[in-house]
């Protein structure tokens, strides 16, 4: 098989990494991560500009990409910079609903995120749901009753109680997108409708905070937030469907940022073990230490092909799109482990200080790991659909 890229998306990789490396240096990074938006809007709009959010996006929803190896192309340069802008958050999460789910009207705002002029957040996990896509306690009333039907009138009102955990990029979203439970048991995959909350509505509360990897989060209380009922995506009842083919292509997203962070991780790794010298050569050159360097490129091949079979399952039935992610997100959190501790224990102390680019690497690979679920729960997953 043919694993080159098409020349369309060599071209984005080799402009993505050009500019990245030019604007996106050590010290860039750590003013971006202590400012008080957790983000540069500058980065993000020139970004933009140069096509990474249109990647994401097929032609009918106002891109030019929108496959598996489009959005690995583009995760990848983005994990192998560092990058803490909320790519991920806003166009993978947000904008993907919008696209699945939206009208006219609610695709208007597709646009704008195409374009870099808006952010979206995804405020679905709630502080007792863990990893578990189904579980929803946020609740709906419509018109003083709870429940809802798919003929919704226009006119009609709904208002939302409950609270949702760390959700990224809340406080620079301009709309957020609310999961609610309008029927069923807490954890029933049905009965979950999605709603597009506009940032400041009456009753909408964050506590925002800087994430331990770079970009900042917020804990979202709604109290009673009232909506016209026309601010629902899709049915009521059903957004399980569209919120699990998100998450899927956020995972894949996912795997491909870590994959390029950790190809930043090693890269670093030789360079210092060929300059770092004890007993008047590179410490490169010791056997000990070129055996462990070696393991890791032979854990990053393996890593890789995972990634390429998770891209290319993306448009395949839920089930063996599921299972195939269940897989490389089981292989690429203890690879992730691997090569971040090796790496760190290979530089010593230096990797441990803000000043050198590793140790902001080593974070997002390990937080990565706890995002849509982590290694130990993927291998429960595999498991769970392998037997069905």
């Amino acid at each position: 098989m043919n694993f080159e890229l098409t020349e369309e998306r060599q071209m984005l990789q080799d402009t993505l990494r050009r500019y990245l490396s030019d604007r996106y240096t050590t010290a860039a990074r750590n003013a971006i991560i202590d400012s008080e938006s957790g983000m540069s809007d500058e980065i993000w709009t020139e970004l933009a500009e140069l096509g990474v959010i249109g990647a994401l996006f097929t032609e009918d929803q106002g891109g030019f990409g929108g496959a598996g190896f489009d959005l690995t192309t583009v995760f990848e340069e983005l994990g192998r910079a560092g990058v803490v802008e909320p790519f991920l958050d806003t166009a993978i999460l947000g904008g993907g609903l919008i696209a699945a789910l939206g009208d006219d009207t609610q695709k208007q705002l597709l646009d704008e995120v195409i374009a870099g002029g808006a952010h979206l957040a995804l405020a679905h996990g709630e502080p007792t749901s863990r990893y578990d896509l189904s579980r929803v306690e946020t609740t709906v009333v419509q018109n003083g009753t709870t429940g809802g039907g798919d003929d919704v009138q226009n006119g009609q009102i709904i208002v939302l109680n409950g609270r949702k955990a760390v959700v990224v990029n809340a406080e620079a979203a301009g709309h957020l997108i609310v999961s609610a439970r309008e029927s069923g048991a807490a954890d029933d995959p049905s009965g979950i409708s999605l709603f597009l909350v506009p940032a400041g509505t009456p009753g909408l509360s964050m506590r925002g905070y800087p994430l331990f990897s770079g970009g900042r989060a917020a804990e979202v209380t709604l109290d009673n937030v009232t909506l016209p009922a026309r601010a629902r995506l899709g049915l009521a009842n059903k957004g399980f469907e569209a919120l699990s083919d998100v998450i899927a292509r956020a995972n894949v997203a996912l795997v491909a940022e870590v994959m390029g962070a950790m190809e930043t991780a090693t890269e670093l790794t030789r360079d210092y073990l060929m300059t770092r010298k004890q007993f008047g050569r590179p410490i490169g050159t010791f056997q000990a230490l070129a055996h462990r360097y070696s393991d890791l490129l032979i854990e990053l091949e393996q890593a890789r092909s995972a990634v390429i079979n998770a891209a290319g399952h993306l448009d395949k039935s839920s089930k063996n799109r599921d299972l195939q992610i269940a897989s490389t997100r089981n292989l690429i959190g203890r690879v992730g482990r691997h090569v971040a501790e090796d790496t760190i224990q290979m530089h010593g102390g230096i990797a441990m200080t803000q000043e050198y680019e590793l140790a902001h690497i080593a974070k997002r690979i390990t937080l990565a790991d706890h995002r849509f679920g982590d290694t130990d729960y993927h291998l429960e997953r595999f498991i769970d659909l392998s037997a069905a």
